[in-house]
């Protein structure tokens, strides 16, 4: 399997591919290309790929020195189960190995996988939404 794991800054992630993988995965129908845009130009954001075809993505959201979050870890259906999802945390983790603290928001059923990539879960802490 030649899957390459690159950075954003190494090959351009395109909004229209990250928006095909967000609609395979059932996420985000509301998120426009042009928001995604804005949001690639702000994250910490690695791409799987597949010769030019985008088959992973995932994206960290950081202040730069203290904290960092995981968000959108998201891989084609095509192409689970095949260790991407690892590889493309893994290179977000070690991307932010300067970061003090990474944290990560996940359903239930995904535990297992963030922690093999050496995630803990927290009992002191709970989720809170505004909207």
């Amino acid at each position: 399997m030649n899957i390459k794991i690159l950075s954003y800054q190494e090959k351009e992630i395109k909004a229209c591919d990250i928006s095909s993988l967000y609609k395979d995965a059932g996420w985000w129908e509301e998120r426009g290309t042009g928001d995604i845009e804005k949001m690639l130009r702000a994250q910490i954001s690695v791409g799987a790929w597949k010769g030019d075809t985008l088959i992973g993505f995932a994206r960290a959201v950081s202040d730069g020195v203290f904290r960092a979050y995981l968000e959108d870890v998201v891989i084609h259906s095509n192409w689970q189960r095949s260790w991407i999802g690892k590889r493309l945390v893994c290179r977000l983790l070690d991307d932010l190995a300067h970061i003090d603290i990474i944290s990560l928001f996940c359903e239930v059923e995904h535990i297992p996988f963030y922690e093999k990539t050496g995630f803990k879960r927290s009992r002191s802490q709970f989720v809170m939404h505004c909207k």
